[in-house]
């Protein structure tokens, strides 16, 4: 059944505006309320924090206020403050990141992601890379995954995303706007990244992942869907947290493209059907007499014996070939008086 066509202010909220910063969130709110996620949270909730709150506290027992000192050359107090505060929480984002994310929770990332498609019902996905149970009964999609496929990874290890994250720290120098010019630049880069399992699963090659990410409307999301990733990842303790609830949220974005990309094969399909004939009873104006004319002629030269006779005459006509003749005669006479 075809869809009704969307409203002018929905046409104009997908022209001007994107979901893509919400899922994030989604993703947090997701993995609260569906409890077959919280067992692959609690096997790494105490290793999490530990190392999250060590790291931290170190880095601003030993940096946070040389760098309040230094700030302060230029900057109002207040922003200085500010400032400081974010650089520290980037800096020890990106050195727990690479502790923890490479060792210990990319393929509890994999699960859940994975975990998350089979439940939203994109478990033919999923087995591009990995068996999936089929016993549909079984409520716990995490149940229903198989081994993991070896090399699995959510996002793959970036020397240039740590060279450009570094590069891009002396913007928190700047006072006020150097902060969002930072989570904007780094969340360009890493949204593609938190979304690479969906682009593993998709099957796609080099030159196919780069064509779906560079698109015009594609570019925008990932940086926003990227930008709210790494606002996330400066919130102390928690931010860890966040690095499982984000897998959800990925998942959900990957399904919320299928959804899309499916509509629109949909509408492509409906605009794409024949449309039926409709009977006309008088010919197309492309038709003109004198067309009509030739055709009957010509019939009627076709339809006339070698030695016609006159069709006057008051003899008997017998004949089918002089009946069609006198058809076609009588049907040129009163095309002609027309």
């Amino acid at each position: 059944m075809a869809h009704a066509p969307p409203s002018r202010f929905k046409r104009f909220l997908r022209a001007n505006f994107t979901p893509a910063p919400l899922y994030p969130f989604k993703g947090i709110w997701y993995f609260t309320t569906h409890r077959y996620l919280h067992p692959l949270l609690r096997s790494r909730l105490i290793p999490l924090t530990v190392l999250s709150i060590g790291i931290l506290a170190l880095l601003f027992l030993a940096a946070y206020i040389p760098v309040v000192a230094f700030l302060a050359l230029f900057h109002y107090r207040g922003s200085a403050w500010v400032n400081a505060t974010f650089l520290v929480l980037e800096v020890g984002n990106l050195i727990i990141a690479l502790i923890f994310e490479a060792l210990f929770v990319d393929h509890t990332q994999v699960d859940i992601f994975d975990a998350v498609m089979v439940a939203e019902g994109y478990e033919h996905l999923v087995k591009n890379k990995r068996p999936v149970d089929e016993n549909i009964d079984e409520a716990d999609p995490v149940k229903r995954l198989g081994p993991i496929e070896k090399g699995a990874i959510f996002a793959p290890f970036s020397f240039r995303q740590i060279v450009e994250f570094v590069l891009c720290l002396p913007l928190n120098f700047i006072p006020f706007v150097g902060v969002p010019l930072f989570l904007i630049l780094t969340g360009y880069r890493a949204g593609p990244f938190v979304n690479w399992r969906y682009f593993a699963l998709k099957g796609f090659t080099k030159k196919e992942r780069n064509a779906f990410i560079t698109q015009k409307r594609r570019r925008f999301e990932y940086m926003w869907f990227g930008t709210v990733y790494m606002t996330l990842q400066l919130v102390p303790v928690v931010s860890m947290l966040f690095l499982l609830t984000s897998a959800a949220g990925s998942a959900l974005w990957s399904v919320h493209l299928e959804r899309e990309a499916a509509l629109v094969s949909e509408r492509a399909n409906v605009d794409g059907e024949e449309r039926p004939l409709v009977y006309r009873d008088e010919p197309p104006s492309s038709q003109t007499p004198t067309t009509s004319l030739t055709f009957l002629e010509q019939t009627l030269r076709r339809a006339t014996p070698s030695s016609p006779r006159n069709l006057t005459d008051a003899t008997p006509v017998t004949s089918s070939e002089e009946i069609a003749v006198l058809n076609a005669s009588v049907v040129l006479q009163s095309a002609c008086c027309r």
